[in-house]
């Protein structure tokens, strides 16, 4: 079956089972597993699926994926964008890192800085730094989102405003064209403005793949964010934001941009 026929049909299995594999696919149609990570990827690009590990998932705009997914989504990127982003933390130094697998990878990065506090209001986050003995971690609290380890809610926002950090590092759901950061859960949402409110520098984390998603929620947009690290580089309309803005842009591995 020739690309143009096998895409869409592609597209309605998905709709009809919720998820395709790439296993499956290869079997339904008897082409290479290298002829459908193309088209799955293709279909990613415009938007008509969400790349999962194995396969890929209808986009979401009104749920995010699921946990374990995103662990296993983009994680080549998610380590480099990690790297970079610890290169402009200093040791001896307050750091609040929010919910997301992005930045769970940068705290696996700071294990080798000393003299840190890092604030958070993500359990995995809290259990991967439980033996750096150079850090000290403070949970805030909140209301448990027992689906990723995330705490949200009116308890997780008033321990944030009690702080003033010197770094935040944040991840999202989605970023629109025109600059606007979003997510789906308003409780989370509604931590992640305190945190860029209480940040001396705001660092924003987030792979190439945020720019085909969607999400209903605002949390702040990219002119309030210092630093903005990712891979590959962003749409030219999000870096004519970013310019105008006075927002720094930094490609994880060093790509020129």
């Amino acid at each position: 079956m020739v690309q143009t026929l096998r895409k869409p049909e592609i597209v309605e299995i998905a709709r009809r089972e919720g998820k395709v594999t790439v296993d499956r696919l290869v079997a339904y149609f008897g082409v290479t597993p290298q002829t459908i990570r193309r088209d799955l990827t293709e279909l990613a690009d415009a938007g008509q699926l969400e790349r999962v590990h194995g396969g890929a998932i209808l986009p979401s705009t009104t749920a995010n994926i699921d946990y374990i997914e995103r662990q296993q989504l983009n994680q080549t990127s998610k380590v480099d964008i990690a790297r970079e982003c610890v290169k402009h933390i200093p040791n001896d130094c307050s750091v609040f890192l929010n919910i997301g697998t992005t930045t769970e990878a940068v705290a696996a990065e700071l294990q080798r800085h000393t003299g840190l506090l890092v604030v958070t209001n993500n359990l995995n986050i809290g259990t991967k730094l439980t033996n750096s003995p150079h850090i000290e971690v403070v949970l805030t609290g909140g209301s448990l989102r027992q689906k990723d380890g995330g705490l949200v809610g009116a308890i997780a926002r008033e321990t944030v405003s009690r702080f003033r950090f010197d770094f935040a590092v944040i991840g999202c759901s989605a970023l629109h064209p025109e600059g606007d950061i979003l997510d789906f859960d308003t409780r989370e949402v509604g931590v992640s403005k305190v945190i860029i409110d209480r940040s001396d520098r705001v660092l924003l984390a987030a792979d190439g793949s945020k720019f085909g998603r969607k999400a209903t929620i605002k949390i702040a947009t990219l002119a309030e964010i210092g630093l903005f690290v990712t891979d590959p580089p962003p749409t030219e309309t999000c870096a004519d934001f970013c310019a105008a803005a006075g927002t720094e842009i930094i490609l994880a591995k060093g790509r020129d941009f």
